[in-house]
């Protein structure tokens, strides 16, 4: 496994190259708005989780993404129970955490008195007396972006977070925040099929630079789509509570689509699961600013899939630009 500075404002804290992402830990979860499927998997089972943290740990992973609203609580309550369970040493890590999709009984999640519950939360829940890296999860301020980047500067002051992190889906939403949040890294989506917030020449890039942050990219594999495991006809089968039963890219329509492409990565990388995410990743690690790509897992297997990038050579400008050319018809704009 490799590491890297979180940027270049904050290099002290130094980050697995590949990090987990916690979201799926949380199980099956619904928007208490109108019911829809919130969660990244269905029902997981602690002994599989305990199994892929401890290959992630065994492969160097110090570098783990949670948040409030994965499972309301459930997936950080359940990585301290693998920690403890493991004998983890918390200095050794880099726990992450967010506030802002879920706000209990405040009217808005980004209200100061609730991101200071949600902290003490977490930290409770985290088994921790700081949060290394705090996101704010969206760019969605409600009028708040003052107050709220305020109480997340005060709560560096108190000891209580290292690092300010900004998590959003928009270019126009990362500027609107980072000159008064003043992040030290960004987080979003990246892979081969949608790179926008990291390509050269982006928009994003451009503020990474002028800040001086870093970018932890979630979804390096598309959700399992560049793992080439929903192939066959028909739809995938989720189960309740994952939301990519719901999502259009999974219809059989945008998998078949999408084949042609995988074949092109199958032919230079290898046909295995492991290769193919090894190859997705590193992809993502080769743009400038990115310091970590945190894919999910729910069990060892895929644990094993995820730190293959870490052991792998890094990509060249070659191979990065074979990659951008087999998806370039297909990448957002």
């Amino acid at each position: 496994m490799r590491y890297r500075p979180l940027s270049r404002s904050m290099p002290e804290i130094q980050v697995s190259e590949v990090g987990f992402g916690c979201w799926s830990m949380g199980g099956p979860n619904f928007s208490p708005d109108d019911g829809q499927a919130t969660g990244m998997s269905g029902p997981v089972d602690r002994d599989d989780i305990l199994a892929g943290v401890r290959v992630g740990i065994e492969a160097g992973v110090t570098h783990w993404d949670n948040a409030d609203v994965y499972g309301n609580g459930r997936a950080e309550r359940l990585l301290r129970d693998c920690f403890a369970d493991l004998g983890v040493q918390r200095s050794d890590h880099i726990i992450a955490t967010k506030v802002g999709h879920f706000r209990g009984t405040a009217e808005h999640a980004y209200e100061p008195h609730h991101i200071r519950r949600q902290c003490e939360q977490s930290l409770r829940n985290l088994g921790t007396d700081y949060i290394d890296i705090y996101y704010f999860h969206h760019g969605w301020f409600g009028g708040r972006l003052e107050e709220a980047a305020s109480t997340m500067h005060d709560l560096v002051r108190e000891g209580k977070v290292r690092a300010i992190g900004q998590s959003a889906y928009s270019a126009e939403d990362f500027a609107n925040s980072m000159p008064v949040v003043k992040p030290h890294v960004l987080q979003s989506w990246a892979n081969m099929l949608s790179d926008e917030f990291i390509r050269p020449g982006s928009a994003v890039q451009a503020l990474m630079e002028e800040h001086a942050c870093g970018f932890v990219a979630f979804s390096p594999l598309a959700q399992g789509r560049l793992l080439d495991k929903f192939g066959g006809s028909g739809a995938p089968s989720f189960k309740q509570g994952d939301i990519r039963g719901r999502k259009p890219e999974f219809s059989p329509e945008a998998l078949a689509d999408l084949q042609p492409r995988l074949e092109r990565l199958k032919n230079r990388f290898g046909e295995g699961a492991e290769a193919l995410a090894s190859a997705a990743c590193r992809f993502v690690l080769a743009h400038d600013h990115v310091c970590s790509v945190i894919p999910g897992f729910t069990n060892a297997k895929q644990a094993a899939c995820n730190v293959k990038a870490g052991e792998d050579e890094a990509f060249d400008t070659q191979t990065l630009d074979f990659c951008r050319a087999a998806f370039g018809e297909k990448r957002s704009d």
